[in-house]
């Protein structure tokens, strides 16, 4: 008799062991492949919005006749001809209707690039910091001038900066990459920004705030080129321009279609 109830006590523990098993199984098969994973802010949608939307506002001082003055574009691409190095970069302008917003800071996070290999499908990570570097470039960057910025440190050791006044904030990883030239079958570069309040002890204006971010990358053509008129640099591809908000958003430039971001979605962290 007391086999026999310890038998079936045994048994249902073991159906316990077994639900709960399958239950976490169904969870992670839930959290999907790449962009489904609600503890994510960013998605592949997202991503696909940021290369074939047009911007969300136009970004102030830039000419209409540059080609990325109204809407996302690939540059080179998958394709870094003669450059062997990289880096990914993003621009934060006044939208060109102006921003009264005194009182409110962008800050920005978690640059990543990733690239996929043709050789196996798989993708790599080529870059990431949780700070950038940057400086204030005048809106059109004829001739390349720029000055120093007024980024400022941020807990968790992120940055925040302003731009405006004819000037845009343009930054980068702290470093470049070497490429496997021959194996890029795909680019992507990704970041995170909000609005935060300059100084707390005054006014929250960041409704009324006007800043765009867009989102890119380099190849160059070694670890320490400099600047010759894009004659040691070309621009892989430029994401489109969004609004910057009280909560996170992410900003992504991606070298592939709807279609290759669907069936080989990058890795969204």
């Amino acid at each position: 008799m007391f086999f026999a109830i310890f038998l079936y006590q045994t048994f249902l523990l073991l159906m316990k062991i077994i639900h709960l098993f399958f239950i976490v199984i169904l969870f992670f098969f839930s959290c999907g492949k790449g962009g489904n994973n609600p503890a994510t802010i960013n998605s592949i949608q997202e991503i696909i919005d940021d290369m074939s939307l047009p911007h969300e506002g136009k970004p102030s001082g830039v000419p209409s006749s540059y080609d990325w003055a109204v809407k996302p574009r690939v540059g080179m691409g998958n394709n870094p001809e003669k450059f062997a190095a990289f880096i990914a970069w993003g621009q934060l302008y006044e939208a060109a209707e102006k921003n009264p917003a005194n009182n409110t800071r962008v800050e920005i996070k978690n640059i990543k690039a990733y690239y996929l290999s043709k050789k196996d499908q798989q993708w790599y990570l080529l870059q990431s910091a949780t700070a950038v570097g940057g400086a204030f470039y005048t809106e059109d960057f004829v001739d390349n001038i720029n000055k120093p910025s007024d980024a400022r440190k941020e807990e968790g050791g992120s940055i925040s900066v302003t731009a405006g006044k004819g000037y845009n904030y343009h930054f980068w990883t702290p470093f470049r990459s070497l490429l496997k030239k021959d194996d890029i079958g795909g680019i992507f570069t990704t970041i995170q920004a909000r609005l935060i309040l300059h100084d707390n002890a005054k006014p929250d204006d960041r409704a009324t705030a006007k800043y765009l971010l867009s989102m890119g990358a380099d190849y160059w053509l070694d670890l320490n080129a400099q600047w010759d008129n894009f004659r040691t640099n070309g621009d892989v591809g430029i994401g489109r321009f969004k609004y910057v908000k009280n909560e996170w958003r992410a900003f992504n430039m991606s070298t592939l279609s709807a279609n290759e971001l669907r069936a080989n979605p990058p890795p969204l962290e």
